[in-house]
């Protein structure tokens, strides 16, 4: 594949540059902000369930994009800290801030036709209640969580039930998201993948990954996703 990009738009592959149907987006760094809500509620959890000293957020920031369970796992952390983290991952949720361009991106796909999904590491109950209290739910066919699945991302299931419930191929869909377990995941179910860098992520890493496409502002997605015929 070769990369082609022009100022001011999207560096993509010639996988990617083709109309889709569907867009599957990673929730956190990509939609909404969160990292600073995260960041607090993963201190208090540590605090309370391990003690004393520094919380290691910025390792659990490497792991972004799986499940909070497999985290802890990985990290050797007590599974017991997932309660409070959500618990003050609830109290904080008025204090997370939709990306800039992200709303008017949302409106513009649903204009143009497009099917629209979320497909993330949060649990499901506790995404779709976020995006409800931010007045985003309403833009979504179908929302996600890594407790719907059988295996969280990097594994291909969460985009796979997705492109279930879209009712769409794996060729007509494209997958958003920061992190490089999004970008696996997407390539293991066949769906183009999308690096979103309006979050400030180790671009390095990310790009690393491979993506089909790099996006710097969400609204470079569009030309990748013109209006479907009959609109």
């Amino acid at each position: 594949m070769t990369a082609t990009s022009a100022p001011g738009s999207a560096t993509t592959t010639d996988r990617a540059a083709q109309p889709r149907q569907a867009v599957v987006f990673d929730l956190d760094g990509v939609i909404v902000d969160s990292f600073a809500v995260m960041g607090q509620a993963f201190a208090i959890a540590y605090a309370e369930v391990v003690g004393d000293g520094p919380a290691p957020f910025e390792e659990y920031q490497r792991h972004q994009g799986r499940y909070f369970p497999d985290i802890m796992r990985i990290m050797g952390l007590p599974l017991e800290m997932e309660a409070p983290f959500v618990r003050e991952s609830y109290r904080l949720a008025h204090q997370v801030q939709v990306f800039d361009g992200v709303r008017e991106l949302l409106q513009e796909l649903r204009d143009r036709g497009l099917r629209l999904a979320i497909a993330t590491g949060k649990a499901g109950d506790r995404a779709r209640s976020l995006l409800d209290g931010l007045g985003l739910l309403p833009y979504f066919d179908h929302v996600i969580g890594s407790d719907e699945v059988a295996r969280p991302k990097p594994a291909p299931d969460i985009v796979l039930r997705a492109l279930e419930l879209l009712d769409v191929p794996a060729e007509q869909a494209i997958m958003i998201g920061d992190a490089p377990t999004d970008l696996a995941s997407a390539r293991g179910a066949g769906v183009a993948s999308a690096a979103a860098l309006w979050a400030g992520p180790d671009e390095a890493e990310l790009l690393a990954a491979g993506p089909d496409v790099v996006l710097r502002r969400p609204a470079e997605l569009l030309a990748l996703c013109p209006a479907l015929t009959g609109r």
